[in-house]
């Protein structure tokens, strides 16, 4: 037995489309900072480590330098300066142009 069914289109009335409103809140996200690592090693003396450090760190101390510099020896290594990244890359270049040994930069 065949069956036909015939539908009929029946018009759907169309809804209003109601665009989201828009916020006018910015959300800044501000950049990372970046930690400047120094690592322990065989051939660098306690003066070079604490002399770099109070040359290329901003505001660093002699009596910082030498605490970071003892840090460093003992613990192996030692957070030496954060900040935004472009200062970061510029004073881990200088410290191992110095022939310190870094650790790679890395996001604080």
């Amino acid at each position: 037995m065949l069956m036909t069914a015939s539908f009929a289109p029946t018009a759907m009335a169309a809804a209003p489309t109601v665009a989201p409103e828009k916020t006018s809140q910015t959300v800044r996200k501000t950049y990372p900072n970046y930690k400047v690592i120094v690592l322990n090693d065989d051939f660098n003396t306690f003066q070079h480590v604490a002399e770099c450090l109070v040359k290329y760190i901003p505001g660093m101390s002699g009596d910082r330098a030498w605490d970071l510099t003892n840090q460093i020896h003992h613990e192996g290594q030692a957070i030496v300066w954060v900040g935004p990244q472009e200062q970061a890359e510029l004073y881990h270049q200088q410290l191992r142009r110095e022939g310190l040994t870094m650790a790679p930069l890395e996001a604080a």
